[in-house]
């Protein structure tokens, strides 16, 4: 018979390797890792994207001018995190697919769908990788 502690521990120990098993599960399109970003050539016009688009009022960015709200997550280091919005493998197509439209992948995000383009989200996206 297992002690409480050791039976804690293993519950601990399964939750850990379940969510690993999960994890490392490809079944989803959203879950696929796709060619690593490396296209930062629209970065410029992404930058004047969040600056026309006024994601300075949400968030803090480093690089584009008055972006230190404090409403939405800073956007520092973007390039190297492993989720977008903590639900999404952090690769192109889910970044942009979040920019696009927040809601439609967390209905319970406090940011709303802003009708940005794919073109602009894109550009968005390619600036926000540069953030290491």
């Amino acid at each position: 018979m297992l002690t409480r502690k050791a039976s804690i521990l293993l519950e601990v120990l399964v939750c850990l390797s379940s969510a690993m098993m999960v994890g490392c599960h490809n079944s989803s399109p959203l879950q696929q890792e796709p060619e690593p970003f490396s296209d930062n050539s629209d970065w410029q016009r992404g930058q004047t994207v969040i600056e026309h688009r006024g994601c300075a009022a949400c968030h803090t960015i480093p690089g584009i001018q008055g972006a230190n709200a404090l409403v939405g997550p800073p956007l520092d280091h973007m390039a190297r995190r492993v989720y977008v919005a903590g639900v999404l493998i952090n690769n192109r197509a889910n970044l942009v697919r979040w920019i696009r439209n927040p809601p439609d992948v967390d209905p319970l995000t406090a940011m709303p769908n802003l009708h940005i383009s794919t073109p602009d989200a894109q550009a968005i996206a390619s600036y926000l990788y540069t953030l290491r």
